[in-house]
């Protein structure tokens, strides 16, 4: 039975049973503590915790996932053995509210024994020792008797909220494996968990008491993987039909066959050939930051195995194809991304063989001073500050060769680096985070610039210390308790203005910045001024006009662009100062000059048609209904401000825009290139600027 034939199954035995089936969501989680979907559960954590509405009282789906990074890492395991993985797949099937032990346990046991045909005498049952209404219900519908386990068989969120006890299936691949009875602690590898039901049936408390949910929901997990190779019986995943035609492609692009020796090799390959490619085509971008930087790591390992094999040159982009051709019937996105994911594996790959030729000279004039068979952690530094090694990738050469590396020094040398760059940032945002004292400025009136408010001066700062006055001259930043200044952020520059007190300018402000949720104003004292004074915080008009129109136009360019190249166009970034714009956006080459000139004409267009601009605050899921874009990798709060130009822009966004687009005047495109992989950057100017 292939891994096609496994999910359909699968998939039809629940949609049978009443369940909704519903795609796979992103490898991008819309969840600020992970950096990948790690689990099947992750896209449905919400309405788990009970704090999203369900939209059916059962679901089932096939998770795509990616543990390789934070707490949910299982890279340096890949290639040596036959269960880990950094890209998996999650067969799930979810009840929210609706059924709970009983028929969860029924149908898991019938798709198990009935469907898929799994001998009943090899699957051993596990439950929680507190959960004697499951362990009845196995002994009812099979006459097993459960092994009771205590933290292996408990689930939960966190060490408060939603948990519950959960049942696991082993199968027993055979008294000829080595492994005991799982809760032996000597387990081996002969009993192997194929499946996880989850009763989610408590809310615990600060004090560890658990209090009955008021709907009870199940969880479950059967990892596609391990499934696959008790199917097609197989000890190794990577020898089911999935990895064997992914190894096959990549004895064909480098030329080697796999033997005993190379095998760790070609695992890795093929799970980082996934987890890369599956990354990439939904939205990741290798970067030198979160889930950008372990992407790029996982290729470079990838590059590094096959270097190791003797290849030279492209390899993953190569690969690709054959990625498609095993997973694209199921995950459409692969081959819709083609072209854009390949390109930005290509120049991640010409990068890394020139960070590689670069580093390995260092690298190999220091192997003769190794004193204890031990690189020094400056050294590994060096490679990693200089060529971009990171510390696993120095580790793997040196590996190679039966040598180590000083870690403790390494890191000792990363976090004086992080010294000294917080020492270079003394003065501005470092030090107003630290003072937790302060309250958070009062911005609401931000989108009433001409809102005339006596506010009080709450702190100075002055040459990196916090001052109690200041005298005319000092260029010093000052946090009010309310103001109307908008401060920078999503990309736009903060305003500019003045700050009276007594009917005089007391302060010229140049710059109005952020530090968590106080509003910073920057420039220079032309009056004394002290903590507590009074002053009325008075915004340039003209200026905010000015960069008003700049972010309007902004969003008129995304509009342009999705137009004229594809809808896959999606922000990655963007700076709105006074009539320029800056807008970073995805897209896998270089724009004709048909293109752009298409691309400001549109803007053109439609800035002459002077469409109304409207700005409306409303929930985020009323947002969504009337398809509001939201920035990439941005997280938004249960309100939001909605900006919609007439029919051809509606955008989450919280900067501040004009009412007309007639306002923007006109828009003229100065350059677009290339800043990374896959990433293009335009310059605009717009206003008296572009004419």
């Amino acid at each position: 039975m292939t891994y096609d034939d496994i999910r359909k199954q699968f998939l039809d035995y629940f949609e049978s049973h009443g369940h909704k089936i519903v795609p796979s969501a992103s490898l991008i989680p819309n969840d600020p503590t992970l950096l990948f979907t790690v689990a099947g559960m992750v896209p449905w954590k919400g309405i788990l915790q009970g704090v999203e509405p369900a939209f059916a009282p059962r679901v089932a789906d096939v998770q795509k996932c990616i543990r390789a990074g934070g707490k949910h890492n299982d890279l340096d395991e890949v290639g040596y053995d036959g269960r880990h993985h950094t890209f998996f797949e999650m067969l799930g099937n979810w009840s929210f509210g609706d059924y709970f032990k009983e028929e969860a346990i029924s149908m898991s046991w019938e798709l198990l024994t009935r469907v898929f045909g799994l001998d009943p005498n090899r699957i051993v049952v596990t439950t929680h020792i507190s959960d004697d209404e499951a362990t009845a219900i196995w002994k009812k519908i099979t006459g097993k008797d459960a092994i009771r386990l205590d933290k292996d068989n408990w689930w939960s969120a966190g060490d408060t909220g939603p948990c519950g006890p959960c049942t696991e299936m082993h199968y027993d691949f055979g008294s000829d494996i080595p492994g005991d009875l799982p809760g032996s602690g000597n387990e081996g590898n002969r009993f192997v968990e194929i499946w996880n039901d989850v009763f989610m049936q408590y809310d615990r408390d600060a004090n560890g008491v658990l209090t009955p949910l008021p709907k009870q929901n199940v969880d479950t997990g059967a990892g596609l993987e391990r499934f696959a190779s008790i199917m097609q019986n197989k000890q190794d995943n990577y020898d089911t039909d999935l990895f064997m035609n992914l190894i096959h492609a990549i004895e064909s692009v480098t030329g080697v066959k796999k033997t005993d020796e190379n095998t760790p090799s070609f695992k890795v390959i093929a799970d980082h050939l996934r987890a890369v490619g599956f990354a990439i085509a939904d939205g990741v971008i290798p970067s030198n930051s979160d889930r950008g930087y372990v992407i790029r790591r996982i290729l470079r390992r990838a590059m590094r195995h096959g270097q190791m094999l003797g290849h030279r040159g492209a390899l993953l982009s190569e690969l690709y194809p054959a990625l498609i051709q095993e997973m694209g019937a199921t995950y459409p996105e692969l081959a819709h991304e083609q072209e854009h994911v390949t390109e930005i594996i290509r120049n991640e790959e010409n990068a890394f063989t020139d960070m590689l030729q670069n580093g390995m000279k260092l690298l190999d004039s220091e192997l003769p001073k190794i004193n204890n068979k031990t690189l020094p952690g400056d050294i590994a530094f060096k490679l990693f500050d200089t060529y971009g090694f990171p510390i696993d990738l120095t580790q793997m050469i040196l590996r190679d060769k039966g040598l180590d590396v000083d870690v403790a020094g390494f890191e000792k040398c990363m976090t004086e680096q992080k010294e000294r760059s917080r020492a270079d940032t003394k003065g501005t945002k470092v030090l107003w985070e630290s003072q937790e004292q302060l309250p958070a400025t009062d911005d609401s009136a931000k989108y009433m610039p001409d809102t005339e408010m006596q506010s009080k001066v709450l702190a100075i700062l002055r040459d990196g210390e916090f001052v109690t006055m200041a005298q005319p001259g000092d260029n010093v930043e000052v946090a009010l308790d309310k103001t109307v200044f908008y401060g920078t952020q999503g990309g736009q520059v903060g305003d500019m203005g003045e700050l009276h007190k007594d009917d005089a300018i007391a302060m010229t402000v140049s710059e109005t910045s952020r530090a968590n949720n106080i509003v910073v104003h920057k420039g220079t004292l032309n009056a004394p001024l002290s903590v507590g004074d009074i002053v009325k915080p008075v915004i340039n008009l003209n200026i905010r006009q000015q960069t008003a129109r700049a972010h309007t136009a902004t969003h008129l360019l995304q509009a342009a662009l999705r137009k004229v190249l594809n809808t896959d166009v999606e922000q990655r970034g963007s700076k709105v100062s006074p009539d320029s714009v800056r807008f970073d956006f995805s897209f896998g080459r270089a724009m004709t000059d048909e293109e752009k000139i298409a691309v400001e004409n549109l803007v053109n267009e439609w800035i002459n048609a002077d469409m109304p601009v409207t700005h409306e605050e409303m929930d985020i899921e009323s947002a969504r209904a009337r398809g509001a874009m939201a920035l990439f990798g941005e997280k938004y709060g249960d309100v939001v401000k909605v900006i919609t130009a007439g029919d051809v822009s509606c955008e989450l966004c919280g900067g501040t825009h004009i009412y007309h687009t007639g306002e923007i005047l006109k828009a003229k495109i100065n350059k677009e290139k290339s800043i990374s992989s896959g990433i293009r950057r335009i310059t605009m100017s717009v206003g008296t600027l572009a004419e």
